[in-house]
């Protein structure tokens, strides 16, 4: 991905902390620590500047500062913020899942949210929560991908994974398995494909988008031998779109789109459900990937991994992703405000 060069015009860009005893806060100092961050815009971090001390001393990234912030109107161009969102003096516990970290995360992503959903920030960058430990009476959403799209205005959203090869939407995302053919119907999958389309051409500032839809089934359905949705609705979608002048294809069965490199083709992808489209983004595009939830008013990303207990508090999580998600914001903000400018000319 590219970042921007052009430093006469920083975006804001609010990064959440997520859960402190994951690897948030480590991709987040590695991040902010590269001096070309602060070149291209001013980040300001959703959390606790008790949580970043300790997670400093114990990484030894002391090299590493920031400025405490009361709130978004007294923050410092150029210089990496920090805004509190809580007071509580809390032991990092790197590792392991508690209540308070949980607790935490929410407050960092709901004061993130209300500042830039008052279009106080330009953009938002989330590190990674627990699914489980977030959920309270403020929280009850699947993950963040859910959760913004309730708070927006916008009224359909695509999670949307994004490298420099490859950019896969899902039809269903965070849903079980079993529950995927009874929510898959023509309006469902039309409505996908027009964020997808809307999103290249305005976000990604491609002219004319070549997109390639997945079938559901095994080989695309086999011509109905394996299942009849590809037949049903999915190709006569496609055949429809074609006839519109849109560059559609399939539907293509999606072990041999992938494993052939015939994805290279496309600017976009739309897979089915979560994992027919994530694990081979993830397979091909791990520690580079960025997840973008198109459809939504404002810019929002976050690296394409978890907040991986397993590594926290080693000082050997790589912040390759989150780097790259603070770079794909920017060029959204960027994108966007060129393609309103052209607009009004």
């Amino acid at each position: 991905m590219t970042f921007l060069a052009d430093t006469s015009d920083k975006p804001i860009v609010g990064i959440t902390l997520g859960d402190y005893n994951g690897i948030g806060p480590e991709v987040i100092l590695k991040t902010i620590g590269d001096s070309r961050i602060t070149k291209i815009c001013t980040p300001v971090i959703y959390g606790s500047n008790r949580i970043l001390l300790k997670y400093k001393k114990l990484l030894e990234l002391e090299e590493i500062t920031f400025q405490p912030a009361k709130s978004i109107e007294n923050i410092i161009p150029k210089k990496i913020n920090v805004i509190n969102c809580w007071e509580d003096d809390l032991e990092i516990e790197p590792g392991k899942v508690t209540t308070e970290a949980g607790r935490c995360a929410y407050l960092s992503l709901n004061k993130a949210t209300e500042d830039i959903l008052a279009k106080k920030i330009d953009a938002i960058v989330t590190a990674p929560i627990n699914k489980k430990n977030i959920q309270s009476p403020d929280f009850k959403f699947a993950g963040h991908t859910e959760y913004f799209a309730a708070k927006d205005t916008a009224t359909e959203h695509l999670m949307l994974m994004v490298s420099d090869t490859l950019r896969v939407g899902v039809v269903t995302g965070h849903i079980p398995l079993g529950d995927v053919k009874q929510k898959l119907n023509k309006e469902g999958i039309l409505a996908k494909i027009n964020i997808l389309y809307k999103s290249l051409k305005n976000d990604f500032q491609i002219p004319k988008p070549r997109i390639a839809l997945l079938g559901l089934n095994p080989h695309a359905g086999e011509e109905g031998l394996l299942g009849t949705e590809e037949k049903d609705f999915i190709a006569p979608l496609v055949e429809e779109l074609k006839n519109k002048g849109i560059l559609m294809y399939g539907p293509l069965a999606a072990d041999g789109f992938f494993g052939s490199g015939h994805f290279k083709k496309f600017d976009g992808v739309l897979a089915m459900y979560h994992d027919q489209g994530l694990i081979p983004f993830k397979t091909l595009s791990f520690e580079q990937g960025v997840n973008f939830t198109a459809g939504l008013s404002f810019a929002r990303t976050s690296p394409d991994h978890g907040t991986a207990y397993d590594l926290a508090g080693k000082g050997i999580a790589s912040e390759s992703s989150f780097r790259e998600a603070i770079y794909l914001a920017i060029d959204i903000v960027k994108n966007r405000k060129n393609g309103m400018m052209a607009t009004a000319q």
